[in-house]
């Protein structure tokens, strides 16, 4: 068995990706949160946060998993 990567080297990767998939929008949504209740501004900054959120999760996942495969 040849393997050219240890075990632990997908978990790290798995647990980046994960962490990036839910501490994107969750920062987000706190964030949004914050300011809405110091602007009182209903939940307007709260989706602007939580959809910001979701995109730099999702674009810091692509960029780490391309990095990891090689296709800058």
């Amino acid at each position: 068995m040849n393997q050219s990567k240890p075990p632990f080297h997908a978990m790290a990767l798995t647990s980046s990706i994960l962490s990036q998939l839910a501490g994107g929008p969750l920062a987000g949504a706190f964030l949004g949160n914050w300011l809405d209740s110091h602007l009182s501004t209903g939940p307007t900054f709260l989706i602007i946060g939580l959809l910001l959120g979701l995109g730099a999760g999702t674009y810091g996942t692509i960029h780490l998993v391309r990095t990891y495969t090689g296709d800058d």
